[in-house]
């Protein structure tokens, strides 16, 4: 492992408690109530994801947001409009962040900024990839 891994890295370790906790404690009621196994993994590339956060921070600095952040929801997927029928899981990433001066400005209570797009259409494991 290199020298420079950012602050909120956690051990392999870690996440693997973390998705086993999930599964554990909310994957069977969730399918139960369902009746199917939903998706509890989402994938994007890297370059994805940088694409989408460049925009972010081109149209955060157009509206004079100093410190944009990301948040990401859970979502689902009407059935109506997935080709199972089943309307899986999802999440989607939503830009955060006040104008410098802004009540709010940045951090974990940033108000979402609902004049950037949200990001969606990850890929899915069916069934899911466990960690």
């Amino acid at each position: 492992m290199g020298k420079n891994v950012p602050k909120k890295c956690i051990k392999v370790e870690e996440a693997k408690e973390l998705q086993k906790e999930w599964c554990c404690t909310r994957t069977p009621e969730i399918d139960n109530c369902l009746g199917f196994e939903d998706t509890r993994e989402f994938w994007w590339s890297v370059e994805e994801l940088e694409e989408y956060l460049a925009y972010v921070k081109k149209e955060s600095k157009e509206q004079g947001i100093d410190d944009p952040g990301i948040r990401m929801y859970f979502g689902a997927y009407p059935a109506s409009k997935c080709k199972s029928k089943k309307g899986y899981a999802t999440v989607f990433l939503a830009p955060t962040g006040a104008p410098a001066g802004g009540l709010g400005k940045g951090g974990d209570l940033a108000p979402n900024n609902y004049k950037i797009r949200a990001y969606n259409w990850g890929s899915s494991g069916n069934p899911p990839n466990t960690y």
